[in-house]
Protein backbone atom coordinates (compact mmCIF):
# COMPACT_ATOMS: atom_id res chain seq x y z
CA UNK A 1 0.00 0.00 0.00
CA UNK A 2 3.06 2.25 -0.13
CA UNK A 3 1.79 4.21 -3.13
CA UNK A 4 -0.24 6.18 -0.59
CA UNK A 5 0.98 8.62 2.00
CA UNK A 6 0.80 7.14 5.48
CA UNK A 7 1.02 7.96 9.16
CA UNK A 8 2.78 5.59 11.57
CA UNK A 9 1.27 5.24 15.05
CA UNK A 10 3.92 4.09 17.53
CA UNK A 11 2.10 2.04 20.14
CA UNK A 12 3.24 2.43 23.75
CA UNK A 13 0.54 0.07 25.01
CA UNK A 14 -2.35 2.53 24.80
CA UNK A 15 -5.95 1.43 24.97
CA UNK A 16 -6.70 4.06 22.32
CA UNK A 17 -4.09 3.22 19.67
CA UNK A 18 -6.71 1.80 17.32
CA UNK A 19 -8.78 4.95 17.72
CA UNK A 20 -5.80 7.08 16.69
CA UNK A 21 -5.37 4.99 13.55
CA UNK A 22 -9.09 5.23 12.86
CA UNK A 23 -9.10 9.02 13.16
CA UNK A 24 -6.21 9.25 10.70
CA UNK A 25 -7.99 7.02 8.20
CA UNK A 26 -11.09 9.16 8.55
CA UNK A 27 -8.94 11.93 7.08
CA UNK A 28 -8.49 9.77 3.98
CA UNK A 29 -4.91 8.85 4.87
CA UNK A 30 -3.65 5.32 5.52
CA UNK A 31 -2.40 4.68 9.06
CA UNK A 32 -0.47 1.76 10.48
CA UNK A 33 0.08 0.84 14.14
CA UNK A 34 3.61 -0.37 14.88
CA UNK A 35 5.32 -1.27 18.18
CA UNK A 36 7.33 1.54 19.79
CA UNK A 37 10.42 -0.67 19.41
CA UNK A 38 10.53 -0.01 15.66
CA UNK A 39 13.96 1.23 14.63
CA UNK A 40 14.62 4.59 13.04
CA UNK A 41 15.92 2.76 9.97
CA UNK A 42 12.65 0.85 9.63
CA UNK A 43 10.74 4.12 9.94
CA UNK A 44 12.96 5.72 7.31
CA UNK A 45 12.29 2.85 4.89
CA UNK A 46 8.54 3.08 5.53
CA UNK A 47 8.79 6.79 4.63
CA UNK A 48 5.64 7.94 6.48
CA UNK A 49 4.37 11.48 6.10
CA UNK A 50 4.11 11.72 9.88
CA UNK A 51 4.43 9.84 13.16
CA UNK A 52 2.11 9.76 16.17
CA UNK A 53 3.32 8.58 19.58
CA UNK A 54 0.37 6.98 21.37
CA UNK A 55 -0.45 7.20 25.04
CA UNK A 56 0.34 4.34 27.37
CA UNK A 57 -0.02 3.01 30.91
CA UNK A 58 3.64 3.39 31.89
CA UNK A 59 5.32 6.23 33.75
CA UNK A 60 8.20 7.98 32.01
CA UNK A 61 9.77 8.30 35.46
CA UNK A 62 10.01 4.52 35.92
CA UNK A 63 13.37 2.93 35.00
CA UNK A 64 13.01 0.83 31.87
CA UNK A 65 9.80 2.52 30.76
CA UNK A 66 9.11 2.41 27.00
CA UNK A 67 11.27 4.68 24.84
CA UNK A 68 11.34 5.01 21.05
CA UNK A 69 14.58 4.89 19.08
CA UNK A 70 16.08 8.35 19.72
CA UNK A 71 17.23 8.55 16.09
CA UNK A 72 13.57 8.89 15.04
CA UNK A 73 13.74 12.52 16.16
CA UNK A 74 16.46 13.14 13.55
CA UNK A 75 14.53 11.87 10.53
CA UNK A 76 12.87 15.19 9.77
CA UNK A 77 9.39 13.64 9.98
CA UNK A 78 6.66 15.53 11.91
CA UNK A 79 5.78 13.89 15.22
CA UNK A 80 2.67 14.28 17.38
CA UNK A 81 2.92 12.98 20.95
CA UNK A 82 -0.29 12.14 22.79
CA UNK A 83 -0.33 11.93 26.60
CA UNK A 84 2.51 9.45 27.37
CA UNK A 85 3.76 10.21 23.85
CA UNK A 86 4.08 13.89 24.80
CA UNK A 87 5.84 13.04 28.06
CA UNK A 88 8.37 10.67 26.50
CA UNK A 89 9.11 13.21 23.75
CA UNK A 90 9.73 15.99 26.27
CA UNK A 91 11.87 13.75 28.50
CA UNK A 92 14.05 12.55 25.62
CA UNK A 93 14.51 16.04 24.13
CA UNK A 94 15.62 17.73 27.34
CA UNK A 95 12.41 18.55 29.20
CA UNK A 96 11.24 17.02 32.46
CA UNK A 97 8.26 15.01 33.65
CA UNK A 98 7.11 14.73 37.23
CA UNK A 99 4.26 13.20 39.18
CA UNK A 100 1.34 15.60 39.09
CA UNK A 101 0.44 14.61 42.65
CA UNK A 102 -2.89 13.20 41.55
CA UNK A 103 -4.25 11.31 38.60
CA UNK A 104 -6.45 13.32 36.27
CA UNK A 105 -9.25 11.56 34.43
CA UNK A 106 -12.20 13.07 32.63
CA UNK A 107 -13.30 16.24 30.91
CA UNK A 108 -11.49 19.56 31.01
CA UNK A 109 -11.91 22.83 29.14
CA UNK A 110 -9.06 23.92 26.86
CA UNK A 111 -7.74 27.49 26.60
CA UNK A 112 -5.80 28.24 23.40
CA UNK A 113 -2.94 30.65 24.17
CA UNK A 114 -1.28 30.66 20.72
CA UNK A 115 -3.72 31.15 17.88
CA UNK A 116 -0.91 30.90 15.31
CA UNK A 117 -0.58 27.16 16.00
CA UNK A 118 -1.49 25.16 12.89
CA UNK A 119 -2.22 22.14 15.06
CA UNK A 120 -4.89 24.00 17.02
CA UNK A 121 -6.28 26.22 14.25
CA UNK A 122 -9.68 24.49 14.26
CA UNK A 123 -9.90 23.85 18.01
CA UNK A 124 -12.33 26.20 19.76
CA UNK A 125 -11.51 28.00 22.99
CA UNK A 126 -13.32 26.35 25.86
CA UNK A 127 -14.09 23.12 24.01
CA UNK A 128 -14.02 19.90 26.02
CA UNK A 129 -10.99 17.62 26.03
CA UNK A 130 -10.48 14.22 27.67
CA UNK A 131 -7.68 13.87 30.20
CA UNK A 132 -6.28 10.53 31.41
CA UNK A 133 -2.86 10.80 33.04
CA UNK A 134 -0.93 10.61 36.30
CA UNK A 135 2.42 12.18 35.41
CA UNK A 136 2.72 15.62 33.86
CA UNK A 137 5.33 17.71 32.03
CA UNK A 138 6.80 20.37 34.32
CA UNK A 139 9.40 21.78 31.93
CA UNK A 140 9.53 21.64 28.15
CA UNK A 141 12.59 21.15 25.91
CA UNK A 142 14.46 24.08 24.41
CA UNK A 143 12.72 25.31 21.25
CA UNK A 144 9.23 24.32 22.46
CA UNK A 145 6.54 26.74 23.56
CA UNK A 146 3.07 26.38 25.09
CA UNK A 147 0.06 26.65 22.78
CA UNK A 148 -2.79 25.61 25.11
CA UNK A 149 -3.50 25.22 28.82
CA UNK A 150 -6.24 24.11 31.21
CA UNK A 151 -6.86 25.22 34.79
CA UNK A 152 -4.97 22.14 36.02
CA UNK A 153 -2.38 21.58 33.26
CA UNK A 154 0.01 24.37 32.16
CA UNK A 155 1.41 22.22 29.32
CA UNK A 156 -1.81 20.97 27.73
CA UNK A 157 -0.39 21.51 24.22
CA UNK A 158 3.20 22.38 23.27
CA UNK A 159 5.12 22.49 20.03
CA UNK A 160 8.39 23.14 18.26
CA UNK A 161 7.00 23.87 14.79
CA UNK A 162 10.46 24.48 13.34
CA UNK A 163 11.46 20.87 13.99
CA UNK A 164 7.93 19.53 13.46
CA UNK A 165 7.39 18.30 17.03
CA UNK A 166 3.94 18.63 18.62
CA UNK A 167 2.45 17.26 21.82
CA UNK A 168 -0.84 17.25 23.71
CA UNK A 169 -1.52 16.01 27.24
CA UNK A 170 -5.10 15.04 26.39
CA UNK A 171 -6.58 12.40 24.06
CA UNK A 172 -7.83 14.00 20.82
CA UNK A 173 -8.73 10.60 19.39
CA UNK A 174 -11.69 9.96 21.75
CA UNK A 175 -15.15 11.35 21.07
CA UNK A 176 -15.15 13.19 24.41
CA UNK A 177 -12.54 15.61 23.00
CA UNK A 178 -14.98 17.67 20.97
CA UNK A 179 -12.53 19.11 18.44
CA UNK A 180 -10.04 16.25 18.67
CA UNK A 181 -10.75 14.98 15.17
CA UNK A 182 -10.03 18.48 13.81
CA UNK A 183 -6.69 18.54 15.64
CA UNK A 184 -5.69 15.20 14.14
CA UNK A 185 -6.84 16.35 10.70
CA UNK A 186 -4.71 19.50 11.00
CA UNK A 187 -1.67 17.41 11.93
CA UNK A 188 -2.18 14.88 9.15
CA UNK A 189 -3.20 17.16 6.28
CA UNK A 190 -1.73 20.59 7.11
CA UNK A 191 1.45 19.75 9.03
CA UNK A 192 2.39 16.39 7.49
CA UNK A 193 1.01 17.42 4.05
CA UNK A 194 -0.33 13.89 3.53
CA UNK A 195 -2.54 13.33 0.49
CA UNK A 196 -6.08 12.24 1.39
CA UNK A 197 -6.34 9.43 -1.15
CA UNK A 198 -6.99 6.37 1.05
CA UNK A 199 -10.30 4.86 -0.11
CA UNK A 200 -11.83 1.49 -0.85
CA UNK A 201 -11.65 1.89 -4.61
CA UNK A 202 -7.88 2.24 -4.59
CA UNK A 203 -7.61 -0.46 -1.92
CA UNK A 204 -9.36 -2.99 -4.16
CA UNK A 205 -6.97 -2.42 -7.06
CA UNK A 206 -3.90 -2.67 -4.83
CA UNK A 207 -5.19 -5.67 -2.88
CA UNK A 208 -6.00 -7.58 -6.08
CA UNK A 209 -2.49 -6.93 -7.36
CA UNK A 210 -0.95 -7.98 -4.03
CA UNK A 211 -3.00 -11.21 -3.90
CA UNK A 212 -1.99 -12.14 -7.44
CA UNK A 213 1.65 -11.49 -6.63
CA UNK A 214 1.55 -13.57 -3.43
CA UNK A 215 -0.47 -16.48 -4.82
CA UNK A 216 0.88 -16.75 -8.36
CA UNK A 217 -0.61 -19.82 -10.05
CA UNK A 218 -1.27 -21.69 -6.80
CA UNK A 219 -4.64 -22.42 -5.18
CA UNK A 220 -6.32 -20.90 -2.13
CA UNK A 221 -8.83 -22.44 0.30
CA UNK A 222 -11.32 -20.25 2.16
CA UNK A 223 -13.73 -21.29 4.90
CA UNK A 224 -16.91 -19.41 3.99
CA UNK A 225 -19.34 -18.84 6.85
CA UNK A 226 -21.72 -16.30 5.32
CA UNK A 227 -20.53 -13.67 7.81
CA UNK A 228 -19.21 -10.28 6.74
CA UNK A 229 -15.47 -10.89 7.11
CA UNK A 230 -15.17 -14.25 5.36
CA UNK A 231 -17.60 -13.15 2.63
CA UNK A 232 -15.69 -9.96 1.81
CA UNK A 233 -12.36 -11.83 1.89
CA UNK A 234 -13.72 -14.51 -0.45
CA UNK A 235 -15.13 -12.04 -3.01
CA UNK A 236 -11.93 -9.99 -3.00
CA UNK A 237 -9.71 -13.05 -3.50
CA UNK A 238 -12.06 -14.38 -6.18
CA UNK A 239 -11.78 -11.10 -8.06
CA UNK A 240 -8.00 -11.52 -8.00
CA UNK A 241 -7.54 -15.20 -8.89
CA UNK A 242 -10.93 -16.56 -10.00
CA UNK A 243 -11.21 -20.36 -9.89
CA UNK A 244 -7.87 -20.72 -8.12
CA UNK A 245 -10.00 -20.01 -5.03
CA UNK A 246 -11.92 -22.91 -3.51
CA UNK A 247 -14.49 -22.10 -0.81
CA UNK A 248 -15.76 -24.62 1.71
CA UNK A 249 -19.11 -23.89 3.35
CA UNK A 250 -19.94 -26.10 6.33
CA UNK A 251 -23.57 -26.24 7.44
CA UNK A 252 -23.46 -27.09 11.14
CA UNK A 253 -27.25 -27.21 11.41
CA UNK A 254 -27.23 -24.11 13.61
CA UNK A 255 -27.58 -21.47 10.92
CA UNK A 256 -30.42 -18.97 10.70
CA UNK A 257 -33.52 -19.72 8.69
CA UNK A 258 -32.80 -20.21 4.97
CA UNK A 259 -29.18 -19.11 5.47
CA UNK A 260 -27.58 -22.12 3.77
CA UNK A 261 -29.71 -21.56 0.66
CA UNK A 262 -28.81 -17.84 0.64
CA UNK A 263 -25.06 -18.51 0.86
CA UNK A 264 -25.18 -21.11 -1.90
CA UNK A 265 -27.21 -18.83 -4.14
CA UNK A 266 -25.10 -15.70 -3.57
CA UNK A 267 -21.63 -17.20 -3.81
CA UNK A 268 -22.25 -20.25 -5.96
CA UNK A 269 -24.64 -18.73 -8.50
CA UNK A 270 -24.28 -14.93 -8.37
CA UNK A 271 -20.49 -14.76 -7.90
CA UNK A 272 -19.88 -18.10 -9.68
CA UNK A 273 -17.37 -19.28 -7.09
CA UNK A 274 -15.93 -22.76 -6.83
CA UNK A 275 -17.97 -23.59 -3.71
CA UNK A 276 -17.90 -26.91 -1.89
CA UNK A 277 -20.89 -27.47 0.42
CA UNK A 278 -20.89 -29.86 3.37
CA UNK A 279 -24.18 -30.39 5.22
CA UNK A 280 -22.94 -31.89 8.47
CA UNK A 281 -26.05 -31.19 10.55
CA UNK A 282 -26.45 -34.78 11.75
CA UNK A 283 -22.79 -35.01 12.74
CA UNK A 284 -22.96 -31.86 14.86
CA UNK A 285 -26.27 -32.74 16.53
CA UNK A 286 -25.09 -36.25 17.33
CA UNK A 287 -21.97 -34.87 19.04
CA UNK A 288 -24.10 -32.40 21.04
CA UNK A 289 -26.66 -34.94 22.23
CA UNK A 290 -27.25 -34.62 25.97
CA UNK A 291 -24.82 -31.68 26.38
CA UNK A 292 -26.13 -28.53 28.07
CA UNK A 293 -23.03 -26.83 29.56
CA UNK A 294 -22.16 -23.74 27.45
CA UNK A 295 -18.37 -24.15 27.21
CA UNK A 296 -18.69 -27.86 26.48
CA UNK A 297 -21.08 -27.06 23.63
CA UNK A 298 -18.67 -24.50 22.16
CA UNK A 299 -15.76 -26.92 22.29
CA UNK A 300 -17.73 -29.70 20.65
CA UNK A 301 -19.00 -27.42 17.88
CA UNK A 302 -15.47 -26.13 17.30
CA UNK A 303 -13.93 -29.61 17.15
CA UNK A 304 -16.55 -31.03 14.80
CA UNK A 305 -16.18 -27.98 12.57
CA UNK A 306 -12.41 -28.40 12.34
CA UNK A 307 -12.75 -32.11 11.60
CA UNK A 308 -15.38 -31.44 8.94
CA UNK A 309 -13.49 -28.55 7.36
CA UNK A 310 -10.26 -30.51 6.97
CA UNK A 311 -12.09 -33.57 5.68
CA UNK A 312 -13.62 -31.38 2.98
CA UNK A 313 -10.30 -29.60 2.38
CA UNK A 314 -8.56 -32.88 1.57
CA UNK A 315 -11.09 -33.38 -1.23
CA UNK A 316 -10.00 -30.13 -2.87
CA UNK A 317 -6.68 -31.37 -4.20
CA UNK A 318 -3.47 -29.35 -4.07
CA UNK A 319 -3.90 -26.27 -1.86
CA UNK A 320 -1.14 -23.78 -0.96
CA UNK A 321 -2.95 -21.06 1.01
CA UNK A 322 -5.61 -20.81 3.69
CA UNK A 323 -7.54 -17.53 3.42
CA UNK A 324 -8.84 -15.88 6.58
CA UNK A 325 -10.88 -12.77 7.26
CA UNK A 326 -8.49 -11.48 9.92
CA UNK A 327 -9.04 -7.75 10.54
CA UNK A 328 -6.60 -5.08 11.70
CA UNK A 329 -7.86 -5.03 15.32
CA UNK A 330 -7.20 -8.80 15.49
CA UNK A 331 -3.63 -8.26 14.34
CA UNK A 332 -3.10 -5.52 16.91
CA UNK A 333 -4.71 -7.47 19.76
CA UNK A 334 -2.29 -10.35 19.25
CA UNK A 335 0.72 -8.04 19.27
CA UNK A 336 2.82 -7.37 22.35
CA UNK A 337 3.41 -3.63 22.82
CA UNK A 338 6.94 -4.28 24.06
CA UNK A 339 7.86 -7.27 21.97
CA UNK A 340 6.74 -6.36 18.49
CA UNK A 341 4.35 -8.22 16.21
CA UNK A 342 3.28 -11.65 17.34
CA UNK A 343 2.75 -14.59 15.02
CA UNK A 344 -0.18 -15.78 17.15
CA UNK A 345 -3.47 -16.08 15.29
CA UNK A 346 -6.54 -15.60 17.45
CA UNK A 347 -8.48 -18.84 17.71
CA UNK A 348 -11.83 -17.34 16.73
CA UNK A 349 -10.40 -16.10 13.46
CA UNK A 350 -9.07 -19.38 12.15
CA UNK A 351 -10.23 -22.94 11.91
CA UNK A 352 -7.84 -24.42 14.44
CA UNK A 353 -4.27 -25.65 14.30
CA UNK A 354 -3.19 -26.95 10.93
CA UNK A 355 -2.71 -30.74 10.74
CA UNK A 356 0.86 -31.68 9.89
CA UNK A 357 -0.06 -32.93 6.43
CA UNK A 358 -1.61 -29.58 5.47
CA UNK A 359 1.29 -27.17 4.91
CA UNK A 360 -0.65 -24.03 4.07
CA UNK A 361 0.46 -20.44 4.07
CA UNK A 362 -1.95 -17.82 5.40
CA UNK A 363 -3.58 -15.30 3.08
CA UNK A 364 -5.16 -12.41 5.03
CA UNK A 365 -6.23 -9.69 2.58
CA UNK A 366 -8.26 -7.72 5.16
CA UNK A 367 -5.59 -7.50 7.85
CA UNK A 368 -5.05 -3.77 7.19
CA UNK A 369 -8.73 -2.88 7.65
CA UNK A 370 -11.11 -2.02 10.48
CA UNK A 371 -14.64 -3.45 10.58
CA UNK A 372 -16.36 -0.41 9.09
CA UNK A 373 -13.75 -0.37 6.31
CA UNK A 374 -14.50 -4.03 5.58
CA UNK A 375 -18.18 -3.13 5.23
CA UNK A 376 -17.25 -0.31 2.85
CA UNK A 377 -15.10 -2.76 0.90
CA UNK A 378 -18.01 -5.20 0.72
CA UNK A 379 -20.16 -2.47 -0.82
CA UNK A 380 -17.37 -1.65 -3.28
CA UNK A 381 -17.23 -5.33 -4.28
CA UNK A 382 -20.98 -5.53 -4.89
CA UNK A 383 -22.10 -7.54 -1.87
CA UNK A 384 -25.74 -6.91 -0.86
CA UNK A 385 -26.55 -4.60 2.05
CA UNK A 386 -28.25 -7.45 3.93
CA UNK A 387 -24.88 -9.17 4.25
CA UNK A 388 -22.58 -6.14 4.49
CA UNK A 389 -24.51 -4.56 7.37
CA UNK A 390 -25.48 -7.79 9.07
CA UNK A 391 -25.41 -7.86 12.87
CA UNK A 392 -22.65 -9.93 14.51
CA UNK A 393 -23.46 -13.64 14.62
CA UNK A 394 -21.58 -16.16 16.79
CA UNK A 395 -19.38 -18.78 15.17
CA UNK A 396 -21.23 -21.66 16.88
CA UNK A 397 -24.45 -20.14 15.53
CA UNK A 398 -27.78 -20.80 17.19
CA UNK A 399 -26.12 -23.51 19.26
CA UNK A 400 -25.20 -20.87 21.86
CA UNK A 401 -28.64 -19.27 21.69
CA UNK A 402 -30.41 -22.56 22.27
CA UNK A 403 -29.85 -22.51 26.04
CA UNK A 404 -29.58 -26.02 27.45
CA UNK A 405 -29.48 -29.11 25.26
CA UNK A 406 -29.37 -28.55 21.50
CA UNK A 407 -31.79 -30.63 19.45
CA UNK A 408 -33.12 -30.33 15.91
CA UNK A 409 -36.62 -29.57 17.22
CA UNK A 410 -35.41 -26.78 19.52
CA UNK A 411 -33.20 -25.31 16.76
CA UNK A 412 -36.12 -25.27 14.33
CA UNK A 413 -38.23 -23.47 16.94
CA UNK A 414 -35.48 -20.93 17.60
CA UNK A 415 -34.95 -20.39 13.87
CA UNK A 416 -38.59 -19.40 13.48
CA UNK A 417 -38.51 -17.11 16.54
CA UNK A 418 -35.31 -15.44 15.33
CA UNK A 419 -36.65 -14.91 11.80
CA UNK A 420 -39.83 -13.23 13.07
CA UNK A 421 -37.94 -10.93 15.47
CA UNK A 422 -35.43 -9.79 12.82
CA UNK A 423 -38.22 -9.34 10.26
CA UNK A 424 -40.24 -7.09 12.60
CA UNK A 425 -37.14 -5.02 13.44
CA UNK A 426 -36.44 -4.53 9.73
CA UNK A 427 -40.07 -3.65 8.97
CA UNK A 428 -39.93 -0.99 11.70
CA UNK A 429 -36.76 0.50 10.17
CA UNK A 430 -34.74 -0.18 13.33
CA UNK A 431 -32.21 -2.79 12.16
CA UNK A 432 -29.41 -0.33 11.37
CA UNK A 433 -29.85 1.49 14.69
CA UNK A 434 -29.11 -1.69 16.63
CA UNK A 435 -25.65 -3.23 17.12
CA UNK A 436 -27.02 -6.72 17.60
CA UNK A 437 -30.45 -8.30 17.86
CA UNK A 438 -30.97 -11.91 18.81
CA UNK A 439 -33.37 -14.44 20.27
CA UNK A 440 -32.65 -17.19 22.79
CA UNK A 441 -34.68 -20.29 23.60
CA UNK A 442 -34.66 -20.89 27.35
CA UNK A 443 -34.49 -24.31 29.06
CA UNK A 444 -37.79 -23.74 30.85
CA UNK A 445 -41.44 -24.22 29.97
CA UNK A 446 -44.45 -22.24 31.05
CA UNK A 447 -48.20 -22.75 31.19
CA UNK A 448 -50.22 -20.82 28.64
CA UNK A 449 -53.63 -20.65 27.04
CA UNK A 450 -53.73 -20.73 23.26
CA UNK A 451 -57.15 -20.95 21.69
CA UNK A 452 -59.27 -22.96 24.10
CA UNK A 453 -56.41 -25.18 25.17
CA UNK A 454 -54.04 -25.10 28.09
CA UNK A 455 -50.45 -25.38 26.83
CA UNK A 456 -47.07 -26.14 28.40
CA UNK A 457 -44.43 -24.86 26.02
CA UNK A 458 -41.02 -23.24 25.81
CA UNK A 459 -40.10 -19.66 26.68
CA UNK A 460 -38.03 -17.42 24.42
CA UNK A 461 -36.29 -14.16 25.18
CA UNK A 462 -35.62 -11.36 22.71
CA UNK A 463 -32.57 -9.12 23.04
CA UNK A 464 -31.29 -6.01 21.24
CA UNK A 465 -28.32 -3.86 22.23
CA UNK A 466 -26.52 -0.73 21.17
CA UNK A 467 -22.72 -0.61 21.27
CA UNK A 468 -19.64 0.93 19.69
CA UNK A 469 -17.32 -2.06 19.87
CA UNK A 470 -19.09 -4.83 21.85
CA UNK A 471 -16.81 -4.23 24.85
CA UNK A 472 -19.76 -2.57 26.56
CA UNK A 473 -23.40 -2.54 25.48
CA UNK A 474 -26.71 -1.07 26.55
CA UNK A 475 -30.09 -2.66 26.01
CA UNK A 476 -32.05 -1.10 23.18
CA UNK A 477 -35.24 0.72 24.14
CA UNK A 478 -37.40 -1.16 21.70
CA UNK A 479 -40.74 0.53 20.89
CA UNK A 480 -43.58 -1.29 22.59
CA UNK A 481 -45.53 -1.73 19.37
CA UNK A 482 -42.60 -3.56 17.75
CA UNK A 483 -42.27 -5.86 20.75
CA UNK A 484 -46.01 -6.46 20.74
CA UNK A 485 -46.06 -7.40 17.05
CA UNK A 486 -43.03 -9.69 17.40
CA UNK A 487 -44.38 -11.41 20.53
CA UNK A 488 -47.84 -11.84 19.04
CA UNK A 489 -46.49 -13.37 15.85
CA UNK A 490 -44.12 -15.68 17.72
CA UNK A 491 -46.86 -17.07 19.97
CA UNK A 492 -49.25 -17.46 17.03
CA UNK A 493 -46.85 -18.78 14.39
CA UNK A 494 -44.27 -20.81 16.34
CA UNK A 495 -45.89 -23.94 17.72
CA UNK A 496 -43.31 -24.59 20.42
CA UNK A 497 -43.46 -21.18 22.22
CA UNK A 498 -46.16 -19.61 24.39
CA UNK A 499 -44.26 -16.91 26.28
CA UNK A 500 -41.92 -14.10 25.09
CA UNK A 501 -39.57 -12.07 27.30
CA UNK A 502 -37.43 -8.99 26.51
CA UNK A 503 -33.92 -8.81 28.00
CA UNK A 504 -33.07 -5.39 29.51
CA UNK A 505 -29.61 -6.31 30.87
CA UNK A 506 -26.62 -4.18 29.90
CA UNK A 507 -23.00 -5.30 29.47
CA UNK A 508 -21.62 -5.39 32.11
CA UNK A 509 -22.89 -7.12 34.19
CA UNK A 510 -24.42 -9.36 31.51
CA UNK A 511 -22.80 -10.34 28.22
CA UNK A 512 -24.47 -9.71 24.87
CA UNK A 513 -24.93 -13.41 24.15
CA UNK A 514 -26.40 -15.62 26.88
CA UNK A 515 -23.76 -18.34 26.41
Amino acid sequence: MKEHDSILVLDFGAQYSQLIARRVRECGVYSQIVPYTISAEEVRKAAPSGIIFSGGPSSVRTPGSPRPDAAIFSLGIPILGICYGLQVMCEMLGGHVTSSGRKEYGLQSIDIVDRSSILLKDVSDGSSIWMSHGDAVDSIPQGFHVTAVTPTCPYTAVEDAERGFYGVQFHPEVVHSVDGDKLIRSFVLDICKAKADWNMGSFVDEAVEAIRKQVGDRRVLCGLSGGVDSSVAAVLIHRAIGDQLVCVFVNNGMLRKNEAESVLDLFGKHFSMNLQYADSTDEFLSALKGVAEPEAKRKIIGKVFVDTFYREARKCGDISFLAQGTLYPDVIESRSPSGGPSSTIKSHHNVGGLPEDLKWELLEPLKELFKDEVRALGKELGLPDELVYRHPFPGPGLGVRCIGEVTKERLDTLRDVDAIFIEEIRKAGLYDRIWQALADLLPVKSVGVQGDERTYREVCTLRAVTSEDAMTADWYRMPYDVLQKAASRICNEVAGVNRVLYDISSKPPATIEWE
